[in-house]
């Protein structure tokens, strides 16, 4: 079976017909979706609350584990961001790119697995991600690991969590990585949303 969160060419092929509609904040959106991508009928509900959960943004963003580009486009267009969108998926990357264009929206868009093509990319002020838990703590653990190495002082990321996928191990692990700068910003219903900050040197 594919998966999302697979580089798998096989994916990139028929189009739907359908976009996806979301509003945020008085600004509307339309993006195509594919059928080997995350959530392609609608904008989850996780997605949707992480964006709700996150304060006002500025300077950079990127958008790791992209999907179709619904959370930085959403993030970019809103608060005019400078936006980096990054998916293992060439699927995933090439609606990031049609989405960018069809919102109007200017942004890096590159393929690579987690953090591996990214170097370039460094110094960001915000990182966002609805992490791809069925692809295990493996892979989750290690962009929550190298996540910090890409932020600039001060800057924070941001993801979304279930409670059944093991939210409180998950706050524990960037807890440790962010030297106790982390910190719930919603929780309701199972769903939890962290905020992680780089600590600024003294």
């Amino acid at each position: 079976m594919n998966q999302y969160f697979n580089d798998n060419q096989s994916l990139n092929k028929d189009f739907y017909k359908k976009a996806v509609e979301y509003d945020f904040n008085g600004f509307k959106f339309m993006f195509k979706t594919h059928a080997g991508v995350f959530s392609k009928d609608h904008v989850d509900f996780a997605t949707d609350i992480l964006l709700n959960a996150i304060p006002p943004l500025s300077g950079s963003l990127l958008d790791l584990g992209c999907g179709y580009g619904v959370i930085g486009i959403v993030l970019s267009k809103v608060y005019g961001l400078s936006l980096t969108a990054a998916d293992v998926n060439p699927a995933a990357v090439e609606l990031t790119r049609l989405n960018c264009e069809l919102n109007g929206v200017k942004a890096d868009i590159i393929e690579s697995d987690c953090f591996d093509k990214l170097s370039t990319v460094k110094c960001q002020s915000s990182i966002v991600l609805n992490p791809p838990i069925h692809a295990g703590k493996a892979v989750t653990y290690k962009m929550y690991e190298q996540s910090a190495d890409y932020l600039s002082p001060g800057g924070c990321l941001y993801i979304v969590t279930l409670k059944k996928h093991g939210a409180e191990s998950t706050f524990a692990k960037l807890q440790e990585v962010y030297a106790g700068n982390a910190r719930v910003i919603y929780k309701k219903k199972g769903i939890w949303v962290v905020e992680s900050q780089k600590s600024v040197p003294v």
